[in-house]
């Protein structure tokens, strides 16, 4: 539930600008989230949010975490290539590549920056992605293989 609500936070955010946490509160609560102040700051806090100067209000929060979007072409393009197979095994996310191209793989999915990912290790034809819990290696394995299908 904390991933959800954590994406949907980065999309209010995007979407909208809202200065405090309680306005947050409040907006998650429209999009069928129930979450406190306190886990709402947890949430600021592990996103990394930080407030910049709003249009319509004096500051909104904003994200300086990169999102998929900015995979570059060049690298969606190299994992597109390489990658062979991708999987969820718990936790863990195991991506094949072609021989030599793990470590290229690595480099586009560190790109990505997905918050899920704790660390990764790239070998020569295997790359594995340790992630925070199963349902965020699932959550990964699925936004990794929505790249390959384009």
């Amino acid at each position: 539930m904390r991933s959800l609500r954590q994406e949907a936070i980065l999309s209010l955010i995007k979407e909208t600008e809202i200065e405090t946490q309680g306005e947050l509160c409040e907006a998650l609560a429209a999009r069928g989230f129930s979450a406190t102040q306190a886990t709402v700051s947890r949430d600021v806090k592990e996103l990394h949010l930080f407030k910049v100067r709003g249009t319509r209000k004096r500051f909104r929060y904003a994200c300086a975490v990169r999102q998929e979007g900015a995979l570059s072409e060049k690298h969606r393009e190299l994992f597109r290539a390489s990658t062979l197979t991708i999987r969820a095994v718990g936790n863990l996310v195991i991506v094949k590549t072609l021989p030599g191209s793990a470590s290229n793989a690595g480099v586009a999915v560190d790109e990505l920056a997905f918050r899920e990912v704790a660390g990764s290790i790239a070998g020569d034809d295997t790359l594995l992605l340790i992630c925070e819990s199963v349902e965020d290696g699932k959550i990964v394995a699925e936004r990794l293989s929505a790249i390959i299908k384009g």
